[in-house]
């Protein structure tokens, strides 16, 4: 029994050891430097961080113009568009994050996904697409002049009736609310669905979308949107200031969840026996905030009928499409806050990091 123990007591002292020292080594972060700028050739604009912090380390250089190969395009970006995602980048918080986009720095420097372009040069491989094309879709790096983006992942065609500005919020934001309540939620005609943070990049569409399938629409805000989220449909509205909306005693087949302020446990209570909670946010925190959630709805999942999903986005080329159609069809509009010019990129991250932002961020090239 004793040497057992002491297998225990020397394996958790191992475990725990492991613990710190991933913590120290994702906490850890170098020094910023000069992102390195193109001195010759073909050159454009385009924003790049070499470290992780605020805004200040963001920098604004030229650097050179790609050019494309096999089936990609060469985009002349109009339009870009700001998301939650971008700061979390910049920031590499929540710190588990930089297991992917890199311990200590940042390995793609590049910043942006959101774009709405014109094409201006094909690889020789491209065959649905010319010259001359208005597009729009997501990709690496779109706080630039110019982006590659391979013909057949996460790009379409932009509606004629549709902006640039209008396209460029489309992306991240609207295939997450698609994907939210038909994918994930599997959202019916006749279900009643709540939209936490309807005022958002994510909730305005998202409100729209649950009105265009059938749905009776409940919107989570602030009171200063109130009117906003009533006006692009939503059957009721809640704000946040005033009321508690876990604690109103009402009953939901569906939740969506951008804001992740209050506990699955919370959310459990309002939802109606079999519905579902599709946790878009996480939660707060560089650590394990932002998991809280998801862990706890692990952990309850096997006791309980309802479902709680968490939501990692896709951008897909078709549900660009689908939501393309939409807004050509007159059934989707984006809610647009405020327009900043590229140089101007700092600002506009502060005030999508704030969290004031009523519908989308528009970068003007």
């Amino acid at each position: 029994m004793g040497v057992i123990k002491f297998l225990l007591k020397a394996i958790g002292g191992l475990l725990l050891l492991g613990i710190v020292a991933l913590g120290i080594t994702l906490r850890y972060e170098s020094g910023c430097s000069p992102v390195a700028e193109a001195s010759s050739g073909e050159t454009m604009f385009a924003v790049h961080y070499s470290c992780y912090g605020g805004s200040e380390v963001l920098q604004l250089g030229q650097h050179s113009k790609p050019a494309p190969t096999g089936n990609e395009l060469l985009i002349k970006v109009e339009k870009a568009a700001v998301n939650p995602l971008d700061w979390h980048f910049m920031r590499g918080s929540p710190y588990f994050m930089r297991l992917a986009s890199g311990i200590g720095k940042p390995t793609d420097t590049r910043l942006g996904r959101d774009f709405s372009g014109v094409v201006e040069a094909v690889g020789p491989d491209v065959e649905n697409y010319q010259v001359g094309d208005a597009v729009f879709g997501g990709a690496g790096g779109t706080f630039a002049e110019y982006v590659l983006r391979a013909e057949d992942y996460a790009v379409t065609a932009k509606p004629d009736n549709v902006s640039h500005a209008e396209a460029a919020a489309i992306p991240v934001a609207a295939a997450t609310a698609l994907q939210a309540l038909r994918d994930k939620g599997e959202l019916q005609p006749g279900q009643r669905v709540l939209i936490n943070g309807a005022s958002g990049g994510v909730g305005t569409y998202a409100v729209q979308m649950a009105k265009a399938m059938g749905a009776h629409v409940t919107g989570v805000c602030s009171t200063r949107n109130i009117e906003r989220v009533r006006a692009l449909g939503a059957d009721e509205v809640i704000d946040y200031k005033s009321d508690d909306y876990t604690q109103l005693g009402l009953s939901f087949d569906l939740i969506v969840d951008n804001v992740g302020n209050n506990s699955v446990l919370a959310n459990r209570r309002v939802l109606a026996p079999g519905g579902r909670m599709v946790m878009v946010a996480g939660g707060y925190g560089d650590w394990i905030g932002p998991l809280a959630n998801p862990l706890m709805a692990l952990l309850i999942s096997p006791f309980v009928d309802e479902k709680f999903e968490l939501l990692l986005a896709e951008l897909k080329s078709e549900d660009l499409a689908t939501v393309a159609g939409m807004m050509a069809a007159g059934e989707l509009q984006t809610v647009i806050d405020r327009h900043y010019p590229l140089d101007e990129i700092a600002d506009a991250i502060d005030y999508s990091e704030s969290g004031r932002a009523r519908g989308k961020i528009i970068i003007d090239l």
